[in-house]
């Protein structure tokens, strides 16, 4: 989805993940090499291809398949603040990539009941996860989406969310915002559109949250620049906070996720 949404696709980029996940001997110049530099200054792609559908075929037997992301973005952990990876929520060799690479897993979702019945079995595959890693919990954060909090019906089945999955919910919501729509069709992040509508706001204290998240559990991850931004921000009231900071250079974008 990410890859559709900045606008690219199989024939308009030369070198995808499909092509490192193939690579037998991976190096910096062949992970570089699949690189896609968008029209956003900072922010990078390394695009989806549809054969990943056929990744858990392709790999079936493959010594330390779980483990072919994390090799990947190894080689560019010093290029970049946030990286962000985006997944579909089916179990496969992709979604077990996907959390062993990641520091922080966000999980959208929006309130209504279906929603929540794939989040039970989201929930479900973290602790098959931890298992297989031998014990090691993956740390994650629900984010409500669509959710207007004005709306009784919407207060509701939030509620029931925070008590079902109590200290694993954002405190906050991703409200409905026009927005989105709007600036998917013009492929282009929100916040360069329009960085104070609902949604952006929205969005950028997801970001200040993950940062808090990361400088607490796990301030090894994370980028002397963020940290730097930060404490810009927590020196004055009136000064921008990390994350508007972040966005004005547009390595937000990288931000989760999810994450």
């Amino acid at each position: 989805s990410l890859t559709a949404y900045l606008g690219y696709g199989d024939e308009s980029v030369e070198r995808n993940l499909y092509d490192l996940y193939k690579c037998q001997d991976l190096s910096l110049d062949e992970v570089r090499g699949a690189i896609t530099y968008t029209r956003f200054r900072g922010l990078d792609l390394i695009a989806s291809s549809m054969a990943l559908a056929t990744t858990d075929r392709q790999l079936s037997g493959r010594a330390g398949v779980g483990r072919i992301l994390s090799r990947i973005l190894a080689y560019l952990e010093d290029d970049y603040d946030v990286i962000l990876i985006d997944c579909p929520p089916v179990l496969g060799a992709l979604m077990v990539n996907a959390l062993a690479a990641s520091s922080l897993v966000i999980v959208p979702t929006q309130t209504d009941f279906l929603a929540m019945k794939g989040l039970e079995g989201m929930i479900k595959t973290f602790g098959i996860m931890q298992k297989a890693s031998g014990g090691k919990e993956l740390d994650h954060i629900v984010v409500p989406t669509m959710c207007d909090d004005s709306d009784p019906e919407c207060e509701e089945s939030l509620a029931k969310l925070r008590r079902r999955y109590q200290g694993k919910v954002w405190d906050k919501v991703i409200p409905p915002d026009d927005g989105f729509a709007i600036s998917s069709s013009r492929q282009m992040p929100l916040p360069l559109m329009n960085r104070r509508c609902r949604g952006s706001e929205a969005y950028r204290k997801l970001l200040d949250c993950c940062i808090a998240h990361a400088l607490e559990n796990c301030p090894e991850k994370v980028s002397q620049k963020l940290i730097d931004l930060t404490k810009k921000a927590d020196q004055s009231h009136t000064s921008p906070s990390a994350s508007e900071l972040l966005t004005d250079d547009l390595n937000s974008m990288l931000g989760p996720g999810e994450f």
